[in-house]
């Protein structure tokens, strides 16, 4: 037992410090291309600084996979130096029972970042897609789903259109029971329209049974209201900026993704994306006790074996490889080639027993 929580801490330590170092540089790294992006806005550089500490996180979470094995190589050559791996294995230690230790840490710093570090990147890349939108191109649409149905903001001439409808169809050019509702600049009423349905086209949107009513001061808006089989109301939005209107999975907390892909589904979208991410982010505890199996495998030897550069360039290639695969696997989820579950657990299923399947032959082979 103390050999292990030997093991844990020396790993602990070592990720932690490899996690600080490549912080600090994507720190950097995004804070100069913050200041590249928005040169035209003539932004401060405590304003970058600023975006940079929002997108950061987002960048960290993504690349915890590659920091997982350069961790796992760094821990096991510098005990290889030391020695330390034949004293473990001279006491009757085998490299899997070495690899315990590691292992629960790996799974554990899995559970955390998903649990704890996910609602954090998911609040502040969503913080950071904001104020960048605005920076470039003023108030951006938005877009949300509830119990009530499916909202929408939109902007016009005068000011902004909100619009709410019961059902959507088409991943949301064609809207059931819809109704719009105009506002001026300053946030007064200007008009509310009901229609049955509502399909976008190029330019605008055509309501079928629409009912109108114009909302100023001193006039009955019941009195004047008009009933119209078919109406055309201008808009800027596209089929792709309503998708767009949703934003990333990776900006909706994994505690709310459940719920949210329900009333994405109710709402008639199509929610394999979010589901694909669902499952991925559960799979990333094992996919990060593979990145500790795949280090392991070629670094856990004594350096007097020799081609210890070349094992080590052998193991970050081959996480590199399983961190595309995850990636590719995942596009293919999303544009429906290959079933989710199959998508989410398959490559880091696939690093375990590769990467445990060489481990067993080098070491007890």
């Amino acid at each position: 037992m103390t050999l292990q929580l030997y093991f844990a801490r020396r790993f602990t330590v070592t990720f932690i410090l490899v996690m600080l170092i490549f912080a600090g540089l994507i720190f950097l790294t995004d804070m100069v291309e913050q200041l590249r992006r928005f040169q035209g806005q003539a932004i401060t550089l405590g304003q970058a600084a600023g975006l940079s500490a929002l997108n950061s996180p987002k960048s960290i979470y993504q690349i915890l996979p590659i920091l997982m094995i350069i961790a796992t190589v760094a821990l096991f050559l510098r005990m290889a130096r030391t020695s330390e791996l034949v004293v473990t294995r001279a006491a009757g230690r085998s490299a899997l029972r070495s690899l315990v230790a590691p292992l629960v840490v790996a799974f554990s710093i899995g559970v955390i970042s998903v649990t704890v570090l996910n609602p954090i990147v998911a609040a502040t890349s969503d913080r950071y897609a904001t104020v960048t939108s605005e920076l470039r191109y003023g108030p951006r649409n938005v877009l949300s789903v509830s119990s009530e149905g499916l909202w929408l903001r939109q902007s016009a001439s005068a000011g902004q259109v909100v619009i709410q409808a019961q059902d959507a169809a088409g991943n949301g050019t064609e809207l059931l029971d819809v109704m719009f509702l105009g506002f001026t600049l300053e946030g007064r009423p200007t008009f509310r329209i009901e229609a049955a349905r509502a399909q976008l086209t190029p330019g605008a949107w055509e309501l079928t049974d629409a009912k109108r009513w114009i909302i100023a001061a001193g006039r009955n808006p019941e009195a004047n209201s008009e009933t119209l089989a078919t109406l055309r109301l201008p808009t800027d939005l596209t089929p792709d900026r309503i998708l767009e209107g949703f934003g990333n999975p990776g900006t909706i907390p994994i505690w709310e993704l459940p719920e949210f892909i329900a009333r994405l589904e109710q709402a008639g979208f199509s929610a394999r994306a979010h589901r694909v991410w669902l499952q991925m982010e559960l799979a990333s505890p094992l996919l990060l006790m593979a990145m500790v199996l795949i280090g392991a495998g070629f670094t856990m030897r004594h350096t007097r074996m020799g081609k210890t550069g070349l094992m080590v360039l052998f193991a970050v290639l081959m996480g590199f490889g399983m961190f595309f695969l995850k990636s590719f696997a995942q596009i293919l989820g999303d544009t429906g080639k290959i079933p989710v579950l199959l998508a989410a657990w398959t490559p880091p299923v696939a690093g375990v027993m590769l990467s445990l399947g060489m481990l067993l032959h080098t070491e007890d082979g």
